[in-house]
């Protein structure tokens, strides 16, 4: 199952690269929704090899993923590969610069059921595909209309 949008943000490659970059920012909100995130790793800056430990509650049941940055490939984008239960999860984040004051961001996600009841999951998923795509999509919509606010700041 995939999810997938793009964004067209006014603000160039290096500064939209910048934002999706700091990955301490996403930890800081993961911790806010309440996950509960553990770094793996001892790298100071980001790069590939990055991992992660997560626990979280989805449909009213306890999760834990294992995820790690396969990619990093500055300005233009990363890729992450996660584990949870019988679930493979990749995101991919790709930017393509359309001018020097204007970027699309690119994010993919799919799911990969590799067990019965991360089938029954992602059926589940499929009911309210999309309502979750909308959701999906609105988010990025407000990360991206965020990272214009705060570059004008």
């Amino acid at each position: 199952m995939k999810f997938s949008t793009r964004e067209d943000i006014d603000l160039p490659l290096d500064k939209v690269f910048e934002q999706v970059s700091d990955l301490d920012q996403f930890e800081r909100a993961a911790l806010r929704r309440g996950v509960k995130i553990r770094r793996l790793d001892n790298h100071a800056e980001a790069r590939a090899g990055m991992q992660w430990e997560m626990d979280f509650v989805l449909r009213g049941k306890e999760r834990h993923l294992d995820a790690q940055m396969i990619s990093y490939d500055p300005p233009n984008g990363m890729m992450f590969e996660g584990k949870s239960g019988g679930m493979l999860h990749h995101l991919t984040v790709d930017l393509t610069p359309l001018s020097k004051k204007r970027t699309r961001l690119q994010l993919e996600l799919e799911l990969k059921p590799r067990s019965l009841p991360a089938r029954l999951l992602i059926q589940s998923f499929k009911l309210g595909k999309q309502k979750l795509n909308k959701k999906f999509k609105k988010r990025v919509s407000e990360f991206a209309r965020e990272m214009e606010k705060s570059a004008a700041r």
